[in-house]
């Protein structure tokens, strides 16, 4: 009986129910696209710090900032030679010339709540190429002999000296020393090897190297050829694709080999973190800068502060406006829902007082007025799931590309010094570069089974609450009101 009465009471009052389905069905649409989109933007904001930090890594030790010693600036000398003869010049240094005795790493790794932690150098190298050309003497004017000007003499007044200068070119590009030992952690894990092999653990100290796409397409390597640096040529065995879009550095290999390379034996730029527990992050950065001073440590969270442009304008509009005006609007869908069944029950007075003259408890009808709310309101959840789907997919099918700059407020190359930002630590070389450095982000909207059930759950709840305001007027009514009602 509750159920045939349920289905023809819905049939005859179809444009009634199909408003209050629609009001909700438009609350939770707009919930779910925001919560979406809001998830979006934490999986583009972790794709920008997993290209700076590696996958499974939660926290990274770098040293703490120092004023740069005299002397660490580069210098490149030339020695005299013939006129337009080729003179080249190169240096591999640290980025940032901020590193860390190897050791830091089985330090950090002894910290409570460290599952596993690995050490990486960090490197940029600077090579200038070119010729010198001798200028040309033009004589402005007789001198005598052995004079000024004369034969064995030097310009004298009125000569001018004409052509002559340098053209030199410079090449750089970074290097990373990746721990071969422990593949699994570091920024080399945020790319993909494409063509040829990685590294083996027993590469420890090999002369190999594994290069990035789009570099290796710049210099015109592959698999099989060399790369030459400081004079020792290393074998290309593998091309790596950035997963992120932008790889952590150009040329990668082995720890040991990179500190021989540029004379940093025993040393470190960066120290990478995993800790047993996501949950103990906090819990083991104090411990890291309790028990191992002169260091920086930077968690996700830290990093996330310094990443800025429309990604982080975005964020911070479907995190604040967006989320809280999503609610504002279901809310008042809840509240019209309510205030339409409300007046829908003050309307059927006559047909409640009748059913109650006949028999029918309170109890019974406003169960019957309940039922007809959550119907109303499970409708409303289907049609509100349908679009917010349709909403969602359009956003990640024509949603515009985001932008996210890097910034050096903290982290690794930040105050910490080490590599924050990918192509030098700040003060390090090609740090003015890497600072402008934009990382394109699409913008997508993962719906998620927890969003789904968010919204059967809020569909569920404007039923009840609907419901709940007939449910309240229906109880008042009496068998006497339906007489009065009668014509």
């Amino acid at each position: 009986m509750f159920f045939t009465y349920l289905r023809r009471e819905l049939r005859r009052r179809r444009k009634a129910a199909l408003v209050v389905a629609s009001g909700l069905a438009l609350g939770i649409a707009l919930v779910i696209v925001v919560n979406s989109v809001s998830s979006g933007m934490k999986q583009a904001q972790d794709k920008v710090l997993e290209s700076l930090y590696g996958l499974g890594t939660d926290l990274t030790v770098t040293k703490a900032r120092e004023q740069p010693e005299a002397g660490q600036r580069p210098r490149f000398e030339f020695k005299g030679r013939d006129d337009g003869e080729e003179q080249s010049s190169d240096r591999l240094m640290v980025q940032g010339f901020q590193t860390l005795p190897d050791s830091t790493v089985a330090t950090v790794a002894k910290q409570d709540g460290v599952a596993k932690a690995v050490g990486g150098l960090s490197l940029v190298n600077l090579k200038i190429n070119g010729e010198f050309k001798r200028g040309e003497i033009q004589r402005g004017q007789a001198v005598q002999p052995g004079g000024p000007g004369g034969p064995g003499g030097g310009s004298g007044p009125g000569d001018t000296v004409t052509g002559g200068g340098a053209a030199f070119d410079v090449d750089s590009f970074t290097l990373y020393g990746t721990d071969v030992t422990t593949p699994d952690l570091g920024p080399l894990t945020t790319s993909a090897i494409t063509s040829g092999r990685g590294f083996t653990t027993k590469e420890t100290d090999a002369k190999v190297a594994i290069l990035d796409s789009a570099y290796a397409k710049q210099a015109g390597l592959s698999v099989g050829k060399t790369l030459t640096v400081k004079g020792v040529e290393l074998t290309v065995i593998g091309i790596a694709t950035a997963d992120s879009g932008q790889a952590a550095a150009q040329v990668y290999l082995p720890l040991k080999q990179a500190q021989t390379l540029s004379g940093s034996q025993g040393k470190v730029t960066t120290v990478y973190v995993k800790a047993t527990d996501s949950k103990e992050i906090d819990a083991v950065k104090a411990a890291i800068q309790k028990n191992v001073t002169g260091t920086t440590v930077t968690t996700s969270a830290d990093l996330a502060q310094t990443v800025s442009g429309s990604l982080d304008t975005a964020a911070g509009l479907a995190t604040t406006v967006g989320r809280w005006l999503s609610y504002a609007v279901l809310l008042a869908a809840v509240l019209v829902a309510g205030l339409l069944t409300s007046s829908a029950v003050s309307r059927r007075v006559r047909e409640f007082g009748t059913l109650k003259a006949l028999g029918w408890k309170s109890g019974r009808v406003t169960r019957q007025v309940v039922g007809e709310a959550l119907v109303n309101g499970l409708i409303g959840g289907v049609l509100g799931i349908a679009v917010g789907l349709g909403g969602a997919w359009l956003v990640t099918a024509f949603g515009p590309t985001l932008t996210a700059e890097l910034g050096a407020g903290g982290g690794p190359g930040g105050p910490g010094g080490g590599r924050l930002v990918v192509g030098g630590g700040p003060g390090g070389p090609g740090a003015a570069e890497a600072l402008g450095k934009t990382l394109d982000i699409a913008l997508t909207a993962p719906v998620s089974l927890t969003t789904v059930g968010l919204a059967v759950l809020l569909s569920l709840g404007g039923g009840l609450v609907a419901g709940a305001f007939g449910a309240w007027r229906a109880s008042r009514l009496r068998p006497a009101d339906a007489l009065r009602r009668v014509e």
